[in-house]
């Protein structure tokens, strides 16, 4: 791939173009778009005429520049979290229909949680937990539940490089958090994102016990009953494992 002046190949120009458009923003001004995406304004602009012309983007009148409908067709079709999403999604109704509040699914990215769906009704609690969403392993339920069932090496590389932007959090409470998710088998973290809510989560594993998952609920903290709670997650966890096998 031809580089720029900047040293950065076309590949990685293509991925800050579509990578610039903010979460839940589907269309910018070219303008806004190159200067989010550091480009100059002619190279973004013919990148994104390349793009439009393979669907990707969408350049409308008025240098309004949209994400393509051939984008989210490709991603969705040959996504790898559709087999999980779709094994999933009966449980995570399930649970949602007995709980009324926030089920959500994520798998482990680099030293995040990505979520690749959620599922909430009108009156549950506060989730920040977004589709196509990351947070950090160590403010989420859902990232302690992966991050706890990974292999020792991945973990010790994890705590090593681990830092706290707000310097609250040190590595050696990290890895008390993952020991104690191993030992119960789930991960629990109580107003750490919003005061007023409690993150249970539990690990997904497949047919070769591997985690490839967690499935995770957000609930307040009034009625937070992990007895009940607890064994619901881990018999859905295993319904979703068995699913994957077929």
């Amino acid at each position: 791939m031809a580089n720029s002046a900047s040293g950065d190949s076309v590949v990685e120009r293509v991925v800050r173009v579509i990578a610039a458009f903010p979460e839940g923003v589907t269309s910018l001004q070219l303008t806004e778009l190159a200067e989010r995406a550091g480009l100059p304004l002619s190279s973004a602009h013919r990148l994104v005429r390349q793009l439009s012309e393979q669907g990707l983007l969408d350049l409308g009148a008025g240098g309004t520049v949209r994400l393509g409908l051939r984008l989210w067709e490709l991603v969705n079709r040959n996504s790898p979290t559709l087999a999980l999403r779709q094994a999933a999604m009966p449980f995570m109704e399930d649970i949602q229909q007995v709980l009324n509040q926030n089920v959500n699914l994520a798998v482990l990215e680099g030293w995040e949680a990505l979520f690749v769906e959620r599922l909430s009704r009108r009156g549950s609690v506060a989730n920040r937990a977004r589709i196509a969403g990351r947070m950090p392993v160590h403010i989420s339920s859902a990232g302690l539940a992966l991050m706890s069932n990974q292999p020792r090496e991945l973990q010790a590389e994890y705590l090593k490089q681990f830092r706290d932007p707000t310097g609250k959090v040190t590595a050696d409470v990290v890895r008390h958090l993952l020991a104690e998710a191993a030992q119960q088998g789930y991960a629990q973290l109580a107003g750490v994102v919003d005061p007023d809510t409690w993150g249970i989560a539990v690990p997904v594993m497949d047919t070769k016990r591997r985690t490839v998952a967690a499935l995770g609920v957000v609930v307040p903290l009034a009625e937070m009953r992990l007895q009940a709670l607890v064994p619901a997650l881990q018999t859905a966890a295993r319904g979703i494992g068995r699913q994957l096998g077929n």
